[in-house]
């Protein structure tokens, strides 16, 4: 063996001791690789029939005469002309989901919260009809101005075709979701995760952070603070339309729970 291959052979085995001493060091440590969580499975979404009977719900003629009122409360057009319609798709909402806060790993990072539909009057105001499944029927449950929902909807798939596009209501803030990137779609979502978003583990970190302590049976939700999940903004009245009134983080099973008619109008305050 020439003097220049035994020395090659002689690097090739400290090379050799060098990472089975790492191995046998970091298995003494108790140390392991870095695991970054699987990307979970996406929500659930809605079948195309309730998406359609929702859509049929908010279109209805009774609809359509609520958002008659609801668009006349402050006086910009009158209700007998403000002639309402639907337009465009009715799209599922997913809200930032309590079991993905908590930090479980197969959770999906949303939910499905409630469908909604744009509409629009003849002066161009702009409202979003919210509908959920209540007693077996699709029903309208809400009325909020704006144009949100459907907006960033559009605007995630635009981002990231195929993700999931969801709020995060205790900042008033969305976002859209795909593998493990979290992109902003708001102002709000951009001062709490950045102009360029970031991974869906630094997202978990994030709210499990800031609301990991506030989650259903915590003892913050046992003192009654905010129904233990979300921050609660004051209500606002609902002008002409009449009503009822909930915050902007009262999601559709809290209006469910308490019982309230299926055509309440409540307008909700937008940031």
């Amino acid at each position: 063996m020439t003097r220049q291959a035994a020395r090659s052979q002689h690097s090739r085995r400290n090379a050799a001791r060098a990472v089975a001493a790492g191995a046998v060091t970091a298995a003494a440590l108790g140390l392991a690789p870095l695991a970054h969580a699987a990307a979970p499975a996406p929500p659930a979404a809605p079948t195309a029939a309730g998406v359609s009977a929702a859509h049929e719900a908010a279109a209805s003629s009774s609809t359509l005469g609520t958002l008659s009122r609801f668009f006349a409360r402050d006086g910009a057009v009158a209700a007998a002309k403000a002639q309402p319609r639907i337009e465009g798709a009715t799209v599922p909402v997913y809200t930032l989901s309590p079991e993905f806060v908590a930090g479980k790993g197969d959770a999906p990072v949303a939910t499905l919260d409630f469908l909604a539909s744009k509409a629009v009057s003849a002066d161009g105001q702009k409202a979003s009809v919210w509908t959920a499944r209540t007693g077996g029927d699709w029903k309208v449950v809400n009325i909020a101005t704006g144009d949100d929902e459907t907006r960033y909807a559009a605007e995630g798939q635009q981002k990231l075709s195929g993700g999931t596009v969801f709020r995060e209501p205790q900042i008033d803030a969305w976002y859209v979701q795909r593998g493990d990137r979290v992109l902003p779609l708001d102002d709000d979502a951009v001062r709490a995760v950045g102009a360029q978003g970031t991974t869906l583990d630094g997202y978990r970190a994030r709210v499990h952070k800031a609301y990991g302590d506030k989650l259903p049976g915590s003892a913050y939700a046992k003192k009654g603070q905010a129904g233990g999940y979300g921050a609660a903004a004051p209500a606002e009245e609902s002008g002409s339309g009449g009503g009822l009134t909930t915050p902007v983080g009262a999601t559709v099973g809290g209006i469910a729970a308490l019982g309230l008619g299926a055509v309440t109008v409540r307008r909700l305050r937008r940031r």
